[in-house]
């Protein structure tokens, strides 16, 4: 049962993805650069590599210009003090759900001295300056309120002002190959410690309890701290009407602990589909309300009797079991298995003698109407507006007088009864 839930959730992804391949590419990527000079490189690269989140930390040279960077060139004497000399930097690529640009940028300011300019300790030359070099708009925001911040603790410390340089990078120049790692393969290798031994003031995330996500059905939305527009876009289209009875949850990348996680999380929105704290299913990226709701079906429902009805525009066994219990249900609503929105009302059903729940008509705007021409007749096909599941038919002048009989399927709805 287990793998065949898996299965039906995999084939209907696919056949909705497949045929949008754009589709797969709906989420944002959360690989940042930033380009970082705090002096002699070697050092800074490998204590960039060693933090959790970085992907690569390469040395280079940056923000020069009239000659052709090499560190035979930035090193000559003439360029000792030339405002157009080049940085050493080190171009940091990291994943920034597992180690965020504020927090990168906290090792950067406390693993140097900012206050220094055009120096680093007994390093003199504008080849050492205090340089960030970003790659987008916010990485250039959270360094100016970070380095703002910063000053104050320094300040309070007895230190001057920060002399690091904020702007957009133009162009990163790879160092030569004998700089890269240099500290690995030459391990008693030339780089001192400059820090100042100053420290952002910490602050501490409450942890977040996954105690209910490992309870039952949940689905679990992987969000963004920063802002994503495919969140948003999924939000928007699918969640923001969602009234189901398998809650959404959500969640950043690093907020997952105690549960078991197949699907990578470096990608927002990751909707995983969660069983007992367990991942069934999980998906990459923004999500179509249809490819939803069929995931949703598959998740829910399984191979029952509900899933062939909802999505194979089958039909319930006339009598079945659902509608025996539903045909007397006192004051109430009928809602869409699925999306949880309200179909029906109990005060427009009838018996028809069929069968089948019956009603003289729909919620208003809840159901949308499709042209049926299957086994041989023309219908008129009755489908959710929310999940788009099937629900059934409705024939014109079949109900009491004279009224539409709209003939439901019992299996694709639930029952709310009126407080």
């Amino acid at each position: 049962m287990f793998r065949l839930i898996i299965l039906l959730i995999g084939v209907f992804i696919w056949t909705v993805q497949a045929a949008d391949n754009d589709n797969n590419l709906d989420a944002s990527s959360h690989l940042k650069t930033l380009v970082l000079g705090s002096g002699c490189f070697w050092g800074a690269e490998k204590r960039y590599e060693a933090l959790e989140g970085v992907i690569d930390a390469e040395s280079g040279y940056a923000d020069g210009r009239g000659f052709v960077a090499s560190y035979r060139e930035i090193t000559k004497p003439s360029r000792r003090m030339d405002p157009n000399n080049y940085a050493e930097v080190v171009k940091v690529v990291y994943n920034s759900q597992k180690l965020s640009t504020a927090e990168l940028l906290k090792v950067y300011f406390e693993s140097h001295d900012p206050t220094q300019k055009d120096r680093q300790g007994n390093d003199i030359g504008t080849q050492y300056r205090s340089i960030i070099l970003t790659t987008e708009d916010t990485q250039y925001q959270e360094a100016n309120r970070l380095k703002a911040l910063f000053q104050t603790q320094l300040s309070n410390a007895g230190f001057g002002e920060i002399n690091t340089v904020i702007k957009p990078l133009k162009r990163f120049h790879v160092a030569e190959d004998y700089h890269q790692n240099y500290l690995v393969k030459n391990p008693n290798g030339y780089c001192p410690d400059h820090s100042t031994g100053v420290r952002f003031a910490e602050v501490v995330e409450p942890r977040v309890d996954n105690s209910t996500l490992k309870l039952g059905k949940h689905i679990v939305v992987i969000d963004s701290r920063s802002f994503c527009p495919y969140c948003e876009k999924f939000k928007k289209a699918v969640v923001n009407d969602y009234q189901g009875d398998i809650k959404i949850s959500y969640r950043y990348a690093d907020q997952l602990d105690g549960l078991s996680i197949k699907t990578a999380t470096w990608a927002t929105p990751t909707i995983l589909f969660m069983d007992n704290g367990k991942e069934v299913y999980g998906v990459q990226g923004f999500m179509t309300r249809e490819a939803f709701y069929q995931a949703l079906g598959a998740f829910k429902l399984g191979s029952s009797e509900a899933f062939r009805v909802a999505f194979s525009k089958g039909t319930d066994r006339p009598f079945c079991q659902q509608y025996e219990l539903f045909k007397q249900t006192k004051a109430g609503t009928f809602i869409d298995k699925l999306s949880g929105a309200a179909l029906f009302k109990t005060q427009d059903r009838f018996n028809s003698g069929t069968g089948w729940l019956s009603f003289t008509k729909p919620v208003e705007d809840s159901v949308t109407y499709h042209r049926d021409l299957s086994h041989g007749m023309e219908r008129t096909e009755i489908r959710s507006k929310s999940s788009g599941i099937h629900l059934g038919h409705v024939f014109k002048n079949e109900g009491p007088r004279k009224a539409d009989r709209y003939c439901i399927n019992a299996t694709v709805l639930e029952f709310i009864a009126d407080e």
